[in-house]
């Protein structure tokens, strides 16, 4: 591994630090998988890397909850099926020591997208949706920011062979670095410089959408015909975001979207993914969704139709939508032609929708109502939230106005208007 690769890798735990959590001196940081697993083993020398560069900021502590997703695994092929849903209560009480203190919380989410894709749907379902129950207070957590928290996703040996299957496995690993930490500008000179500014303009972008408090967005393309409406009051996000405190943060690492609550009982109409998903271990793809007073009626898929059935059966929440986001389709991310099955990078490199819970931060004053008055409001509850990829050069999209005027967002997959 050549001396400016070890460079990049460490300017690009310092960006994850500086300017996506923007770690504050005295904070402790908790590193985590996600807000389900652990950080897979593999990551142990890059974890090594971000506590550098967090002690450096002024971290008191540095705390890793590890993951070996082979156990994982093992237990599946290897357990009774009747205990699937046996999940021990510390991973959520650990997560909520530093969550409850207003510790930073990172999560490096990377896996193996075909880890679990010979195990019956059903039971990765059963312990998915325990875990899922046991993670709800750490998920409201999130919803709300009361934290300064990230997501990034560094490479691990199994993900490279997906992405690089005919190259030498002496060649995966660097080749996907490389490509990881240039999507994620950590190969240029100021990478924090430059993530500030690109924060900066994508919140300008959520800033004017959010003042124009559209009625609906209309999705148009190859297979898609969907109108999806917004709550009054509804607010859109991309690049930095606040903390309830009010300290700024980058919540994911790259990212090229803008994105709001759609209202969960004015979604209608079908549309059709246009890049692979990978879900807990298996990939979905060639999947069409058919919605009507914004429940989920009618879906097909060419691969995974069992899984995408399992997640739609989660609760009653994931077969709504939580999240609408607006992504250009000359992001960084599409332009490389790589398909990344990782849905941190695949969700930008096209617009979005996500099946499952609303963030209660996209919503004005949600953050202090009950559940009840949250779905009274428009904002969809569940204990999953899943993102699927919907946007290319084929779409457009078109705003309502209160007024009952169009107006042009997106032309072909881009903007359709400047700042």
């Amino acid at each position: 591994m050549t001396y400016q690769l070890l460079q990049n890798k460490a300017r690009y735990a310092d960006l994850i630090v500086r300017a996506g959590l923007r770690l504050q001196p005295r904070q402790r940081l908790l590193v985590t998988g996600g807000q389900l697993y652990g950080v897979d083993l593999h990551l142990a020398p890059f974890v090594r890397l971000v506590a550098t560069a967090a002690y450096r900021a002024g971290a008191r502590l540095v705390d890793v909850i590890w993951d070996d997703p082979q156990l994982r695994l093992l237990r599946f092929r290897e357990a009774a099926a009747d205990d699937a849903k046996e999940h021990p209560a510390w991973p959520v009480n650990a997560r909520l020591e530093f969550l409850e203190q207003g510790d930073a919380f990172l999560m490096l989410f990377a896996s193996d997208p075909d880890l679990l894709h010979k195990i019956d749907a059903s039971l990765v379902s059963a312990n998915l949706h325990a875990i899922l129950e046991s993670n709800r207070p750490v998920a409201d957590h999130i919803e709300r920011n009361t934290v300064n928290w990230c997501v990034a996703s560094p490479p691990i040996p199994s993900w490279a062979a997906k992405i690089f299957p005919n190259l030498p496995t002496s060649r995966r690993e660097r080749e996907h670095w490389k490509l990881i930490l240039h999507l994620c500008r950590a190969d240029e000179s100021d990478p924090v410089a430059t993530w500030q500014s690109l924060g900066s303009e994508l919140s300008a972008r959520a800033d004017f959408l959010t003042a124009r408090q559209y009625r609906s967005l209309a999705f148009r393309g190859p297979g898609t015909d969907l109108t999806v409406g917004l709550p009054a009051g509804h607010m859109w996000h991309g690049g930095q975001m606040q903390t309830k405190s009010g300290a700024l943060f980058i919540p994911n690492i790259p990212t090229e979207e803008v994105f709001t609550l759609p209202h969960k009982d004015r979604v209608n109409g079908t549309v059709r993914a246009t890049r692979p998903l990978s879900y807990a271990g298996s990939t979905i793809d060639g999947f069409r969704l058919t919605f009507s007073e914004g429940k989920l009626i009618d879906y097909s898929a060419e691969k995974g139709e069992s899984r995408l059935g399992e997640l739609i059966k989660t609760d009653e929440g994931t077969s709504r939508l939580g999240e609408v986001a607006l992504v250009p389709a000359s992001s960084p991310i599409s332009r490389s032609g790589v398909v990344l099955h990782n849905v941190l990078y695949d969700e930008n490199a096209a617009s979005h929708l996500a099946l499952g819970a609303a963030y209660k931060f996209s919503l004005r004053g949600a953050q202090q109502m009950t559940d009840d008055e949250f779905a009274s409001a428009g904002g969809n509850a569940s204990k999953d939230h899943v993102d699927f990829m919907v946007g290319s050069d084929e779409m457009d999209v078109d705003a309502l106005t209160e007024s009952g005027r169009s107006e042009p967002i997106m032309r072909h997959g881009e903007w359709a208007f400047n700042m």
